[in-house]
């Protein structure tokens, strides 16, 4: 299930931001996080099942009623399992008015979901 992130998650959600390319550097990482607390059109979600193994993070755009996942990633050993894919179709369905896309970073697998 799709949960609303809180600073309390911070150390699990950097550490599930870190598989992401583009978050290696800690710097880059804790400035990332600090963008989805302070920034009103970020949204930062985590996915617990008995634990939390997966995070999306999207940018709402209320001109032209999308949602653009700029994260999403899955605790390495639970990858290939479909995690990823309820995430997506979760963020659907908490949105259903709304179009969902990609960066080009979550493009390749956000195209997988058959959402576009």
């Amino acid at each position: 299930m799709l949960i609303r992130y809180k600073k309390t998650f911070e150390k699990i959600a950097m550490g599930l931001m870190s598989f992401m390319p583009t978050e290696k550097d800690l710097k880059k990482l804790q400035l990332t996080i600090k963008e989805y607390e302070t920034e009103e059109n970020l949204q930062l979600f985590l996915w617990k099942e008995e634990d939390i193994i997966g995070l999306i993070g999207v940018h709402m755009n209320e001109d032209d009623n999308a949602i653009m996942i700029q994260h999403i990633s899955v605790n390495p050993s639970h990858r290939y399992q479909g995690v990823g894919k309820r995430m997506v179709k979760a963020l659907k369905d908490m949105y259903p008015d709304k179009q969902i896309t990609a960066n080009s970073n979550t493009a390749p697998f956000v195209e997988k979901c058959d959402l576009c």
